[in-house]
């Protein structure tokens, strides 16, 4: 019999939001196993498949002591586990401020209410981005977020294209993110200072605090 309790999880640790309108809180990570998109750019390869299997009530009293009511589950994809939806209902009885990251490749329906979401559809660069369901946009409130990693000009490009299609900045927020590494913080501000784009610039904010490559932060 399957248990609607238990998720596999590849890690938890507190550490400073580096992205979306959080920047810069402090924000407990609950970070899920496995993920159905294999992007290009991708710097969570360990949570593909390593984990360990953790009851809600288990991961409950492991984030109490932590201190912090701002919770961000992300992965991988978290939507893979159906659990998941369990687990955030949980937190917002817990008075937890809810926050989920997912791909926008996976229907967001059944997520509850509480919970802001902040969606990371995919750009041409990261070869994923035919995976990309765009019916998701039914499915968000008016606080939830849209992300889009650029590594290119040509992203940034078909970003300005879904933006007017969709009309995405009249309602909500529009993150834009560099790949890191790939394009510098001044180049992307100067492409959105050019178009007068109405979005928010972001950088990996723990990527400047910590070692880019340190796991955990």
């Amino acid at each position: 019999m399957e248990n609607n309790n238990i998720l596999k999880i590849n890690e938890i640790f507190k550490s400073i939001q580096g992205e979306s309108t959080y920047t810069g809180l402090p924000c407990i990570f609950i970070r899920l196993t496995y993920c159905n998109l294999r992007c290009t750019y991708c710097d969570t390869e360990y949570a593909f498949h390593d984990g360990q299997d953790m009851s809600i009530k288990e991961i409950l009293e492991h984030i109490e002591p932590m201190g912090v009511k701002l919770v961000e589950i992300t992965g991988g994809e978290p939507m893979l586990q159906k659990n998941v939806i369990s687990l955030m209902k949980e937190l917002l009885k817990n008075n937890y401020k809810v926050m989920l990251e997912t791909s926008g490749a996976i229907s967001l329906k059944d997520v509850p209410k509480g919970v802001n979401k902040i969606v990371d559809f995919k750009c041409p660069s990261s070869e994923m981005s035919d995976k990309n369901l765009w019916s998701i946009l039914d499915e968000l409130n008016l606080r939830d977020e849209i992300k889009f990693v650029v590594g290119d000009l040509n992203d940034y490009k078909w970003v300005k294209s879904k933006i007017s299609k969709y009309n995405l900045d009249s309602k909500w927020t529009i993150l834009l993110s560099p790949v890191f590494g790939k394009i510098t913080l001044e180049e992307m501000a100067n492409w959105i200072l050019q178009d007068n784009l109405k979005v928010r610039l972001q950088l990996q904010m723990h990527k400047y605090i910590w070692d880019p490559e340190k796991q955990g932060v």
